[in-house]
């Protein structure tokens, strides 16, 4: 990563702990990932800015104060199973790598993954990806310890919830899996944390309010 963009990753990284990010193994990892590669080469002067920026297709790469959030709330440990649903830019499920998960990721738009694939080979992430519905998740691989989206929807896809890992008294920690999504409005969705308590129960927690890209099925729907 070229020295140019130390400084401002550091910058970007304390602004992120100045407005309440406290996980620092999430900090460390956003502070590893070369944001600059993941935006238009015409963008790259605000690439560590905490802001959103587009990505194509009316697409946007997330605010990282909102990537570090979810990953935060989604509490990844090294070696979980973790799904990510919207690619996107790729820069999500850079930093899941970066923390040692084992991602798959779904995205909905064929051109936007194809771009992205190639970034994240190029730059040693290795992340299973594939073109898809992604409010129907990605059944072959489940269950998963973590699951992210990072579109907002109207309500949560059942299927995303059957797909995540069941407790097991087995591990060291008992719990199962967790759900991290943005649901509401076109206007302002709220982050919740859903976790697997059972084979059909779980507890649902609510967060901040934030505001992403619409979470569309391939019938059109949201």
């Amino acid at each position: 990563m070229p020295r140019t963009y130390d400084r401002q990753r550091r910058a970007l990284v304390d602004q992120l702990r100045e407005k309440g990010i406290t996980d620092e193994r999430v900090l460390a990892a956003i502070g590893a990932v070369p944001r600059h590669e993941f935006v238009d080469p015409a963008l790259r002067h605000r690439a560590y800015k905490d802001e959103a920026l587009p990505i194509g297709l009316k697409q946007t790469i997330s605010q990282p104060f909102t990537v570090a959030y979810q990953t935060a709330l989604l509490g990844v440990r090294r070696g979980d199973k973790v799904l990510e649903v919207g690619t996107g830019s790729g820069y999500q499920a850079a930093v899941l790598c970066e923390l040692g998960a084992r991602v798959f990721s779904i995205e909905r738009h064929e051109a936007l993954l194809q771009r992205t694939r190639e970034l994240l080979d190029r730059l040693g992430y290795r992340v299973l990806t594939r073109a898809g519905d992604g409010t129907l998740g990605w059944s072959a691989p489940a269950p998963y310890d973590g699951i992210v989206v990072t579109a907002g929807g109207t309500e949560v896809p059942e299927p995303l919830l059957e797909q995540l890992r069941a407790p097991d008294d087995g591990r060291e920690d008992a719990g199962g899996g967790r759900l991290v999504i943005p649901v509401g409005d076109a206007e302002k969705q709220t982050m919740l944390r859903i976790t697997r308590t059972g084979s059909d129960t779980y507890h649902r927690e609510e967060f901040m309010d934030f505001r992403f890209v619409p979470l569309v099925a391939e019938d059109g729907g949201r």
